[in-house]
């Protein structure tokens, strides 16, 4: 039997979290209802949850190009895809290993993952070292290989997990059983913790999907590895451009009429999240779990 006051604290965090969930979910609402909206209601009326007319002309500016939007989503999904398998796989065994009380030297390799939550080198250092040594600019390792290299708050998430949800005596009947330190690890360990492993896999592959910084900065001439955020952000600085510098360019005004300045952004902003948000509700179940379980110790 629940107390008034257990009563009550349901009540204020149910209220809290509607809140909350109502100011997440109606800016995304408000997003992709002004995609829709016609760029001159836009311009006239401002942003609206029930437009004056509604417009497919900003989603079809951005997909006429059709060839370069679709090879941009294809190399988004390849590069989501490996990616996310390769940088979890990495996490995870990073993570079982920190998790064993009798790894040598566990304590300093620790202290190095929790240092790189808290400083990195830098973009210059980072730039130097993936460009000069590894050879990785222009090139499609550009955007996949700075990703690999763990996260530091997944590691510790999901080391976590290891220690307060899979059960030593299970990996131990498993080695009196014969099995190698790596069979334990793929046939009991990994089995066990399939929640945290989904959820680090969303929060890899959110970022492999949602990142353009590498390709900016990696890709000067390889325009054709472009994943669907640099594409879009490229379209945007170009359009951004012709706005700006309309009075010098002749007969610009004619061809910059028609482009939906404003309705094209929240077009591009829709067309570069809606991918996520199809995925996630398959994985949230996992999601869940995962975080909680992966927090309750470290």
């Amino acid at each position: 039997m629940k107390t008034r006051d257990e009563k009550h604290f349901q009540i204020v965090a149910h209220i809290v979290l509607i809140f909350l969930s109502f100011t997440a979910v109606v800016p995304f609402v408000l997003l992709v209802i002004s995609s829709l909206t016609d760029n001159d209601v836009l311009i006239a009326n401002g942003y609206s949850f029930t437009p004056e007319k509604w417009s497919f002309y900003a989603y079809e500016y951005i997909f006429k190009t059709g060839n370069s939007v679709m090879h941009a989503y294809g190399i988004s999904i390849i590069l989501t895809l490996a990616g996310t398998v390769l940088s979890t796989v990495v996490t995870t065994m990073l993570a079982y290993v920190l998790s064993k009380p009798q790894l040598p030297g566990r304590h300093i390799f620790m202290f190095f993952v929790v240092f790189t939550m808290l400083f990195n080198g830098g973009l210059v250092p980072t730039y130097i070292v993936y460009t000069n040594i590894f050879n990785i600019k222009n090139t499609f390792w550009s955007l996949l290989f700075p990703g690999l290299l763990c996260n530091g708050f997944n590691v510790m998430l999901m080391k976590s997990y290891f220690v307060s949800s899979v059960p030593g005596e299970i990996l131990d009947a498993a080695q009196i059983d014969g099995a190698g330190e790596w069979q334990v690890f793929t046939k009991v360990a990994a089995p066990l913790a399939k929640p945290i492993i989904a959820t680090i896999a969303l929060f890899n592959g959110i970022a492999y999907w949602n990142d353009w910084m590498n390709g900016y900065i990696y890709l000067t001439k390889r325009t054709d590895l472009y994943s669907i955020q640099n594409l879009l952000n490229r379209m945007m600085v170009n359009i951004q451009f012709l706005s700006q510098n309309s009075h010098n360019i002749q007969d610009a005004g004619v061809g910059l009429a028609s482009i939906p300045l404003v309705s094209v952004r929240m077009a591009m902003a829709t067309a570069g999240v809606l991918p996520v948000l199809i995925v996630y509700p398959f994985i949230q179940g996992n999601f869940v779990k995962g975080i909680t379980l992966g927090g309750v110790k470290g």
